[in-house]
């Protein structure tokens, strides 16, 4: 038989495959504050739906409460957390922070995570692990509204403290990589044009980027995600990954468009709500045309997301069977 991986390996390289890949995840808002809770809750996803990829998925304050921030769970639907408590306030905030070293008790705790993970699911799925950009994890610092305002009037002060979170990002990665992750799902949510313009970002937040990357380069299956409407798709070509996800059927470009310009795999094709709110006939469907948008060619069945975490299972067991 086949195994996650190969499949996963013969899609990167557009070989024939014996089905087209799958891959969903979600947050567990309650699970997620623990590692071994959320390890377990992880790895039950995966057993009862057989992946192709499994992504860790922790809420997005792993990554910045050990600076002080905090966070609490208000029942949001697609089960993130909701920020209490920022840490950047004042613009030399962010020149006061001080780089992060992953035995950090927060970064180290979602590296335990990691390590359950690999070991729970095995060496024949693929494994990787959230990692915020540094211009996410500034916002989840400030709020976005004070970011903005920063970048406007401090632009010196944000991009100090872009570094900074750059440099504790990059030793995150080296240890997750340490830890067996096969690549890193990379979440950008500012790179779209209701928040910043295109060279807005590449001047502020690309380097940042390019240098947080530096580690996953040797990794072999690293998911850039483009959240938001509008993203800027062209800078795919200034970063280097193997597989994109973004809300296709909500912003440009289609399955088929993106095929067009970018060599690597595309994932996605099912909408959230269709998963949260839809029928099974409605999730069949939308699996039917991005299958046939993409030939299921270079192509891993998604959502533009994470599937909100109260999805009827009926609706992912039929997104499931649909590669079949």
């Amino acid at each position: 038989m086949t195994t996650h991986r190969e499949r996963i390996q013969s899609c990167l390289n557009g070989d024939e495959i014996d089905r087209t890949p799958i891959a969903l995840w979600r947050h567990f808002p309650n699970e997620d504050q623990d590692p071994e809770s959320l390890a377990a809750a992880t790895i039950k996803f995966q057993q009862a739906y057989d992946f192709d990829i499994v992504k860790v998925t922790p809420a997005s304050s792993f990554a910045v409460k050990d600076w002080g921030a905090e966070d609490e769970w208000k029942n949001n639907p697609e089960g993130s957390r909701e920020y209490t408590k920022r840490v950047i306030n004042d613009p030399k905030d962010w020149e006061a922070l001080k780089p992060l070293d992953p035995s950090a008790p927060h970064l180290a705790a979602q590296l335990k995570c990691l390590r359950l993970v690999r070991a729970g699911i095995g060496k024949d799925t693929p494994v990787i692990q959230t990692i915020f950009n540094p211009m996410s994890q500034a916002k989840n610092l400030a709020g976005n509204d004070r970011l903005l305002e920063h970048i406007k009037k401090y632009p010196d002060a944000v991009l100090t403290g872009l570094d900074i979170i750059a440099e504790t990002t990059v030793k995150f990665i080296e240890a997750a990589r340490d830890a067996g992750a096969d690549g890193i799902f990379y979440a950008i949510q500012h790179a779209q044009g209701g928040l910043m313009e295109l060279e807005e970002y590449k001047f502020l937040a690309l380097p940042a980027d390019q240098k947080t990357l530096k580690p996953a380069e040797d990794l072999w299956c690293n998911m850039l995600h483009l959240h938001g409407k509008d993203v800027y798709f062209s800078l795919l070509r200034l970063m280097n990954f193997q597989i994109v996800n973004w809300h296709d059927r909500e912003s440009y470009p289609s399955l088929a468009e993106a095929q067009s310009f970018f060599r690597g795999t595309v994932c996605g094709g099912i909408r959230q709500d269709t998963l949260y709110t839809g029928d099974q006939a409605q999730v069949r469907e939308e699996a039917r045309e991005a299958l046939k948008q993409t030939g299921g060619k270079r192509f891993i069945l998604g959502t533009g997301c994470v599937v909100y975490y109260q999805s009827p299972h009926e609706n992912i067991v039929t997104a499931r069977k649909s590669v079949e």
